[in-house]
């Protein structure tokens, strides 16, 4: 789900507001209460849940990049001896 950010036109109070696409756009400011809210155009931020994601949902076998695991050590010492060659 999207993160937007909004900004009251009339007491210029900025907010975030965790969204789903098809929700109506906010119009009322929590602060000042008048419905002078407006969408602000930025990067929208979004949150992924559940753990890992990615990498344990949708690679197989030794495609798995997990973070902490002893194939990212064994691939940085391979890059390492072909430098000293």
């Amino acid at each position: 789900m999207p993160i937007y950010e909004y900004q009251c036109q009339a007491c210029e109070h900025e907010l975030e507001k965790l969204q789903k696409l098809s929700d109506a756009p906010l119009t009322d400011c929590p602060e000042c209460g008048k419905p002078a809210l407006k969408k602000k155009i930025s990067a929208a931020g979004f949150r992924l849940k559940g753990g890992g994601w990615y990498e344990t949902d949708f690679k197989t076998g030794s495609k798995k990049n997990l973070a902490g695991s002893s194939d990212s050590g064994s691939s940085g010492g391979s890059a390492s001896n072909s430098s000293e060659k």
